[in-house]
């Protein structure tokens, strides 16, 4: 799966990932390869990456959208 996480000023993360776990507004969630298509609104929380190369990452948000569709993630987030 292709992630990419955005702010206003910046690109925090691109790349090839294995799973991604988000603080959803209705609670948080993972996404794994063949996720159904998804447009959610994100709460103050931590964003964690499983990459390719089964190294983790985290980013803290404020808030946030994420939207996942044919194996291809974008998060909008503030931080």
């Amino acid at each position: 799966m292709k992630l990419e996480i955005l702010t206003p000023d910046k690109s925090l993360f691109k790349g090839e990932v294995k799973s991604v776990y988000v603080p959803g507004e209705k609670g948080a969630f993972m996404i794994l390869n063949n996720h159904a298509p998804i447009i959610s609104t994100l709460l103050k929380g931590t964003i964690n990456v499983l990459t390719k190369d089964f190294k983790e990452e985290h980013f803290e948000i404020n808030s946030g959208v994420i939207d996942v569709k044919s194996n291809e993630i974008v998060i909008l987030a503030d931080m």
